[in-house]
């Protein structure tokens, strides 16, 4: 039930962000490019907009976001009980498990 909800809400979110950015396109460009200074995307100059922007709202990008949201149904933690041993990817692209780096 909780997967069919995040389905229709990423999807409900992904048809008014493409709808938005096909009637409003400079709008959007700079709310997306404001959603980037909080994850200091925007203060690499090899990396602008035209490369990641137009992938927002894409079937792709409702691919992966439907892929980590219900991945994040799977981590949850409680008190009194052992963490999740979540998978990370390191900065030179290997998986790795979360509870390898407490060792």
């Amino acid at each position: 039930l909780q997967k069919i909800l995040i389905l229709l809400h990423v999807t409900a979110c992904v048809v008014v962000g493409k709808t938005l950015l096909i009637l409003f396109p400079e709008a959007m460009k700079r709310y997306i490019l404001k959603l980037g200074e909080k994850s200091s995307m925007n203060n690499n100059p090899k990396f602008s907009y035209e490369n990641w922007g137009p992938t927002f709202f894409s079937f792709k990008y409702l691919l992966f976001v439907l892929k980590v949201r219900w991945k994040r149904l799977e981590d949850e933690a409680y008190e009194g009980h052992p963490a999740p041993n979540t998978p990370v990817v390191t900065s030179n692209g290997e998986v790795r498990q979360l509870l390898d780096f407490m060792q």
